[in-house]
C-alpha cells in the first residue's frame, strides 16, 4: 500500500497502545521479582512457572521475557505506517519526514548509551546491547522500506535472513580443543547448553558475530583483551532486528489496508501461525537453533509469530470487540511507552530497596517473608502507573 494514499485515515489504533502496553508491563513487572519468590517456596511449582516466564531462557528457546524485545521492535514497525500516514496528512514533505527519522535514529542510539552510562560496567562492555540502540541501528532502513511496497519488505526480509544464516553456517567450527572458559562460558552451562553438528555454528562465544565482536571492541585501547560478553549478546544483532521490525511494518500495512476487520485478523493469525511452525522446524532440525540471545533467523521468525498472533488478539479484543475500557490501564502504559521504560530501566531495584527500607515489616511481614516481593512490587507498579497516568491527563507524552 501506497503510504501516500489518503483513503485509510485512522492514524492511531488503541489495540497496538494496548499490546504496548502490555509488553511494558512485562518489563515493568520485574518489579514483583518472582524468582526470589519461587526460590523461597521451591516446593510450589505454579512460583516456579511464574519465575521461568520471567527469565531469559539460557541459550536455546524462549519464556514470555524473550518475547518482550521483539515485541517492542515488532511494534516499531507496527506504528510507522501509522506515523508517516499521520504526517503526512499534517502536510509534511519528505525532506521533513526524513529528517526526523534520521534524528530519532540518533535519539534512541544515543538515549541508550546513556542508559548504559548509568551502568557503569554496561557503558564499557556494550552500549549496542540494549534495545534502544538496536532499534536506532536499523530505524533509517526501516523508515525507506516505509515508502516501498511490501513485496520489496519481504524481499529484504529474505536476504537478512539469508545473509545472516550463511554468515554463520560459513564461519568454521571451533576447534576440538577451543577453551571456552576464556570467553566466558563455564563448563557447567557448556555442559547443559552445548550445541552439537552443524547447529554448533550457533553455539555461544564461538559464533561469527562473536568474531565480529572480538576484533571490533578490541580495536579501542583496553585495560584488558576482549574475549566476549558472558551472555553471549551481538552487536551486529540490529541487522536481524530490522527483520522484525520489518515484520512489524508489513503488519501494520494489514492493520491500515482496506481489508475488513475480520480478514485483517485471519491475516495476522495465518502469519502467526506459519512463523511459530516454521521457527520450530527450524530449531528442532537443526538447520538454525533458536537462539534470542543472538537473534537467528529462526528466532525473528519463531518470535514474530508470537507477535502476530499477539497483535491478532488485541486488535480483536480492542478494536473488534471494543473491550477498549477493560485495557484502559495498558492503553495508559503503552501511550506512554519510551517513559515506561526508561522508568524500568533506571527507577526498578532504587525504588525496591527504597520501599524496603521505609516500609520494612511494618506492613509487609504478616504475609510471610516469601512473598514480600510481591507485595513491594504492586505498590511499586501501582506508583509508576499513577504517574504514566497523570502525564496521559495532562498529554504529556514523551515521543521520539
Amino acid at each position: 500500500m501506497d503510504e501516500r494514499d489518503p483513503k485509510p485515515q485512522k492514524f492511531r489504533l488503541t489495540s497496538i497502545d494496548c499490546y504496548r502496553g502490555l509488553v511494558m508491563f512485562l518489563l515493568l513487572a520485574e518489579a514483583f521479582h518472582l524468582c526470589d519468590v519461587a526460590a523461597a517456596v521451591p516446593e510450589y511449582c505454579f512460583w516456579q512457572f511464574l519465575c521461568h516466564q520471567q527469565s531469559h531462557a539460557a541459550w536455546v528457546g524462549t519464556s514470555l521475557h524473550d518475547l518482550i524485545m521483539p515485541s517492542f521492535c515488532f511494534l516499531v514497525g507496527v506504528s510507522l505506517p501509522f506515523s508517516i500516514a499521520g504526517r503526512l496528512a499534517q502536510g509534511a514533505k519528505d525532506a521533513d519526514l526524513w529528517r526526523h527519522a534520521v534524528v530519532r535514529s540518533l535519539l534512541l542510539i544515543v538515549l541508550g548509551w546513556i542508559l548504559a552510562a548509568l551502568f557503569a560496567r554496561q557503558m564499557v562492555i556494550n552500549p549496542f546491547d540494549w534495545v534502544l540502540p538496536q532499534v536506532g541501528l536499523g530505524y533509517a532502513g526501516l523508515f525507506w522500506l516505509g515508502f516501498r511496497p511490501s513485496r520489496e519488505a519481504w524481499s529484504c526480509i529474505a536476504i537478512i535472513l539469508v545473509s545472516y544464516w550463511l554468515a554463520f553456517a560459513l564461519y568454521p567450527l571451533p576447534a576440538s580443543d577451543f577453551d571456552y572458559s576464556k570467553v566466558g562460558v563455564s563448563e557447567v552451562w557448556l555442559h547443559e547448553n552445548r550445541l552439537t553438528g552443524f547447529a554448533a555454528h550457533w553455539q555461544k562465544n564461538s559464533n561469527v558475530a562473536w568474531a565480529f565482536d572480538t576484533w571490533f571492541f578490541n580495536l579501542f585501547p583496553r585495560k584488558e583483551p576482549f574475549l566476549g560478553f558472558s551472555n553471549g549478546l551481538a552487536t551486529l544483532n540490529f541487522i536481524p532486528t530490522l527483520a522484525t521490525m520489518i515484520l512489524g511494518l508489513i503488519a501494520g500495512r494489514v492493520l491500515r489496508s482496506p481489508r475488513s476487520s475480520w480478514e485483517k485478523i485471519r491475516w495476522l493469525a495465518v502469519a502467526g501461525i506459519l512463523g511459530l511452525a516454521g521457527g520450530w522446524v527450524l530449531g528442532v532440525t537443526g538447520i538454525c537453533p533458536v537462539v534470542k540471545w543472538i537473534w537467528t533467523p529462526s528466532w525473528v521468525i519463531f518470535s514474530g509469530g508470537w507477535c502476530f498472533l499477539l497483535l491478532a488478539g488485541s486488535f480483536l479484543v480492542v478494536d473488534v470487540w471494543g473491550y477498549s475500557r477493560a485495557v484502559f490501564p495498558l492503553t495508559i502504559i503503552g501511550m506512554n511507552s519510551i517513559t515506561a521504560y526508561l522508568i524500568s530501566q533506571i527507577c526498578s531495584n532504587v525504588a525496591f530497596h527504597a520501599l524496603k527500607r521505609i516500609m520494612g515489616q511494618k506492613i509487609f511481614g504478616s504475609f510471610g517473608d516469601a512473598y514480600e516481593p510481591i507485595l513491594y512490587g504492586i505498590f511499586i507498579i501501582a506508583g509508576y502507573w499513577i504517574v504514566l497516568y497523570i502525564m496521559y491527563r495532562r498529554h504529556i507524552f514523551l515521543r521520539l
